[in-house]
This record gives C-alpha cells, structure tokens and sequence, in this order.
C-alpha cells in the first residue's frame, strides 16, 4: 500500500463530494460538498482542495449500470476527469467504478439516523466517503493503484 493522502469526488449533475483519507490510506472521510452547476468554478475549488490536502492521486468516481456498462453520465464524468487532470497535474487523478455508492452512503446515513431532508446536503461527501473506502480496500488487495489513470492530454 502506497502511503499518502488521497481525495475522491463524486460528481454528480448539482453537487460533487469530495472524501479524504488519512496518509496511512486507513479511513476516508468526507471533506465537503461543492456546487457541480458551475464546472469551472467546481474545478477551480477541487484545485484548491489538491493544494491544500496535497494528494498522492484524485480518484474520480465512473458511474457505471450494473452490467458495468457506461452511460451519458459516465461520458461526463469522463470529460470531467480530464479537464480536473490537467489543472491539477502532476497529481495523478484516477477514474474507479462507482457502482452503487449512492446507494450503499444514503443507506448507511439513514442506519446512523440522519433524515434524508438533512442528508441531501451531506449525501455527495458520503458517497466520495465510499469510493474512497473501496479504493483503498481494493489497493490493499491487490497491491496496485485501484482503476484507471486519467491521461493528461495538451
């Protein structure tokens, strides 16, 4: 397991969530919630977060159907990617599989008693929370960086 800190985002179509992990690469935990309807400004604020947190790698949350396919979302997710690696390289930012953690972050803040009008605001970072967890968990496994390294293109 590489030592280093790493931030994850989840991008959504109104708000993105963005985790952070402890430099062991032990526990995630959500950082904030951007506003995703303004992309540049959002980017310029994942900026600053890589600036301030230092990150080994920005890992970018794909979101993927069931069957693993990609959708339109994913194609903007995608497009997101890029853009955030070239402003923030030589950071590496890394695209993972995202499947369900929506899901499985509004599950979990429900379990803890947060109301789901309460938890719209939190939701994002909690997601990041997760995808950060299974990358983490996914590295330890198989000894290697989790997903696929986002080309920074010129």
């Amino acid at each position: 397991m590489r030592r280093g800190r790493r931030l994850a985002v989840d991008v959504g179509d109104a708000r993105i969530g963005v985790a952070s992990c402890d430099p062991d690469g032990l526990l995630a935990t959500p950082v904030e919630t951007v506003p995703g309807r303004d992309l540049p400004a959002a980017r310029r604020r994942l900026g600053q977060l890589v600036a301030e947190y230092e990150p080994i790698e920005v890992v970018v949350g794909l979101p993927r159907s069931l069957n693993g396919r990609e959708g339109p979302a994913a194609g903007r997710v995608r497009a997101f990617a890029g853009e955030l690696a070239r402003q923030v390289a030589p950071v590496p930012v890394r695209l993972v599989d995202e499947r369900m953690s929506t899901v499985a972050a509004a599950r979990d803040m429900r379990a803890s008693g947060v109301s789901a009008k309460k938890g719209r605001s939190r939701i994002d970072q909690a997601a990041a929370v997760v995808i950060l967890q299974s990358a983490l968990e996914t590295e330890r496994g198989a000894g290697r960086p989790p997903g696929q390294c986002v080309e920074v293109v010129v």
